[in-house]
């Protein structure tokens, strides 16, 4: 009996409540939204504005959508659709942090895939949240010493020094082990510049500069190289070529704003210290130091970046045609316009090599050379030394801007020149086509 009634109360009750709502219906994915996420990928893999909008126009042409209209800020892309009901738009922000190496070549080959076989836009998608799903090969050790053999590479490079070695390596651990492990946690990844900047410049300053008798600056900017925004600063540079003026705009003050934020952690060292001693620099390695920081940084750049499986030597060749073109615009042009040669240079290289079947995607070479020619570096003891005192300090800051803005025409003028040999390639392999004959006169 007490069932039965259990079972009427039940009843009842269902028929008070009123029934859930439907779940909306999952939005269907067809190609406005497919260029989004595309573009959005790209954004996370350090790509300018300018290129991700050529490369969504190629990719909307590709599925019989070229009137679909995109336009593409640093952190959000927008995508137009004047369709039969009318124009809609729809956004597409950036989600996640940015895209490692390998990830970058799955997203170019996935690209190059879909416009050619012309994928499912739902299947591009799929695969896009499974590249950004996928896990890294190298586990959390061997990405903390990738990090310091890119900074003693890049120290080799900036300030090579013999004394200056060990510093690098030990500052490369420390700083490499703060960015791993820190970069996790959202509340403390917003304070990770300074409070690195802070940390590193006063153990160096106050224990191991004057044992080395060197500037404490210029020891801890390769350590901080994963927070320099060199690479930021040049695409902001390259939209801003592109008159790409949002873009370019928003992404140069947040640039210069990392650059900021990691004096302020050096001035912060310094005011703690209450001294900051310029000493005289001392003697620097010979003329093969630079090319062995090249091959370290080669090294230390796949480990903590992550580079496709067997794109090491491609990283490699880019970096030396990169570093020896430079090398060779500093004799030519001077130091500041020495990135222009060597932008121009290796951009059209890296496109030649790509051809090859077993190369890597060219962003993926691409991104290594631009942080060797990177002027966040110079930037950052500009910046750092303005703030300490310094004498030149602002020359240098002046000589960082301009080698921005060469390096940025460099780019495009490689760019542009790589797009008109391809163009040029590919008219030379069509074959020609006949003009059909004139129609003859029946005969009488």
């Amino acid at each position: 009996m007490s069932g039965l009634i259990d079972r009427l109360r039940a009843a009842l009750g269902a028929l008070r409540a009123p029934a859930p709502p439907n779940p909306p219906a999952a939005p269907a994915i067809g190609v406005p939204e497919m260029l989004g996420a595309v573009g959005a990928a790209l954004l996370s893999s350090s790509r300018a504005a300018s290129d991700v909008e050529e490369i969504l126009h190629s990719l909307a042409t590709a599925y019989d959508r070229p009137h679909l209209r995109t336009f593409v800020l640093p952190t959000l892309v927008l995508v137009e659709d004047p369709g039969v009901s009318g124009e809609r738009t729809s956004i597409f922000p950036v989600t996640g942090g940015a895209l490692r190496l390998d990830q970058t070549g799955d997203l170019e080959r996935l690209i190059t895939r879909a416009g050619t076989t012309r994928m499912a836009p739902p299947d591009v998608v799929d695969e896009l949240d499974r590249i950004r799903a996928s896990r890294p090969r190298f586990g959390i050790v061997v990405t903390i010493l990738g990090h310091a053999i890119l900074t003693v590479g890049f120290g080799l490079v900036l300030n090579p020094t013999a004394a200056a070695l060990p510093v690098y390596l030990a500052l490369g651990l420390i700083v490499g082990t703060i960015v791993v492990l820190g970069s996790r946690l959202a509340t403390l990844a917003l304070i990770l510049p300074v409070a690195t900047a802070f940390v590193v410049t006063l153990l160096t300053g106050m224990f191991i500069a004057p044992i080395i008798g060197d500037d404490a600056i210029r020891l801890v900017a390769p350590a901080l190289v994963s927070f320099l925004p060199g690479l930021t600063l040049t695409l902001a540079a390259v939209e801003l070529t592109n008159a790409q003026v949002v873009a370019g705009a928003s992404r140069m003050v947040y640039g210069i704003a990392q650059l900021g934020l990691l004096s302020f952690g050096v001035f912060a060292a310094i005011t703690v210290m209450h001294e900051h001693a310029a000493t005289t620099p001392p003697a620097q390695l010979g003329p093969w130091a630079p090319w062995l920081g090249v091959v370290l940084t080669a090294i230390g750049y796949t480990l903590f970046s992550v580079a496709p499986r067997g794109a090491f030597p491609w990283i490699l060749f880019a970096l030396v045609v990169a570093y020896a073109a430079q090398t060779l615009g500093s004799v030519l042009v001077g130091a500041e316009l020495s990135g222009f040669v060597g932008a121009v240079v290796v951009i059209p290289v890296v496109h030649l090599v790509r051809r090859l079947r077993w190369a890597p995607p060219s962003p993926v070479m691409l991104t290594c050379a631009y942080w060797l020619l990177v002027p966040g570096a110079l930037g950052f003891i500009g910046l750092s030394e303005a703030t300490a005192g310094a004498d030149g300090a602002a020359n240098t800051i002046v000589q960082t801007f301009v080698s921005l803005v060469a390096i940025a025409i460099g780019m495009v003028v490689g760019a542009g020149f790589s797009r008109d040999v391809s163009a040029v390639t590919r008219a030379w392999r069509r074959p020609p086509q006949t003009a059909p004959a004139a129609a003859q006169p029946p005969s009488r």
